[in-house]
């Protein structure tokens, strides 16, 4: 649970990390670097039980599933935020989460989620419903902005859901964390790098942008992921997830903070909210509690 919180505290930190960004620096290329390169240095730092991970056809269903939500999810994450703002964008995207990872888990398991995930979960969407009435500056600045926003934090929600969900499996299957999220986002970043080479010039043109991408790809991608590969090692994808629901917590105080957007008074309401779901969910996690 330490780890996930750890992780969701880095990943907070990445809206306002690429709100800092030059105005020239589109959101895919930001996406892209800190995903492909985070996914080559996990991936060297997995080194040869990577590869073993990879060559196990129990896992490697799993990985090339997980995979794909790695591509998905930076370049609709990023973009999300661009259009709706750092805190909307935020909450939207891991609100999405711990619902869809909940729904794979039921598919696969035949199980449903239990009493303590519906409540805490329920109450962190309330949360993130109020903080997203309640916030004030997006992207765009328009309706239609906003909409699209919503639309890409939900899809980046999903790709996140499977990514959890399929890491969760291959180390199931008899692979250590790092190893799996090593090979799950190496092969990842063969399908983000090609988007980088295409949008990239702008960020590699500005040593800004050079030194906050590699403050992207140390902090809330290697650090985070390792510390979240501990996390699903032992918790099920929907719990991490719930636990993660912090990561818009941190965003939304940041935003507010150092971005300049604003949260009314509901929005703190369901801020408070989201913090008390990710302290149901993590009570309930422990061992002897249901």
């Amino acid at each position: 649970m330490l780890a996930v919180v750890v992780a969701s505290v880095l990943w907070g930190t990445t809206g306002t990390a690429a709100h800092a960004m030059p105005e020239d620096v589109s959101s895919l290329a930001i996406g892209a670097a800190t995903m492909g390169i985070g996914g080559l240095a996990l991936f060297a730092i997995g080194g040869r039980r990577s590869i073993a991970a990879l060559r196990d056809p129990a896992a490697r269903r799993w990985l090339i599933a997980g995979a794909v939500g790695v591509v998905v999810y930076p370049l609709a994450f990023y973009s999300g935020m661009a259009l709706a703002g750092v805190a909307i964008g935020n909450v939207i995207a891991l609100g999405t989460g711990p619902i869809v990872a909940a729904v794979l888990e039921w598919a696969i398991d035949r199980r449903p989620p239990g009493r303590a995930w519906a409540v805490s979960t329920a109450a962190a969407i309330v949360g993130i419903a109020l903080i997203a009435i309640g916030g004030h500056g997006g992207g765009a600045g328009t309706t239609g902005g906003l909409l699209w926003g919503i639309a890409l934090g939900i899809l980046a929600g999903v790709a996140y859901a499977l990514y959890a969900t399929a890491a969760g499996r291959a180390m199931r299957a008899g692979h250590a964390s790092t190893p799996v999220m090593g090979a799950m986002f190496g092969l990842g970043s063969l399908g983000l790098l090609p988007v980088l080479v295409v949008t990239g010039s702008t960020l590699l043109a500005s040593p800004t942008a050079i030194g906050i991408a590699a403050y992207l790809v140390v902090g809330p991608m290697v650090i985070a992921y390792v510390c979240f590969g501990i996390g699903v090692r032992v918790l099920e994808a929907s719990t991490a997830t719930t636990i993660a629901l912090l990561e818009p917590a941190v965003a939304t105080v940041l935003a507010v903070v150092l971005v300049g957007e604003r949260l009314d008074p509901l929005g703190w309401v369901g801020l408070a909210l989201v913090l008390g779901a990710v302290v149901v969910i993590g009570a309930a996690s422990r061992p002897g509690n249901g």
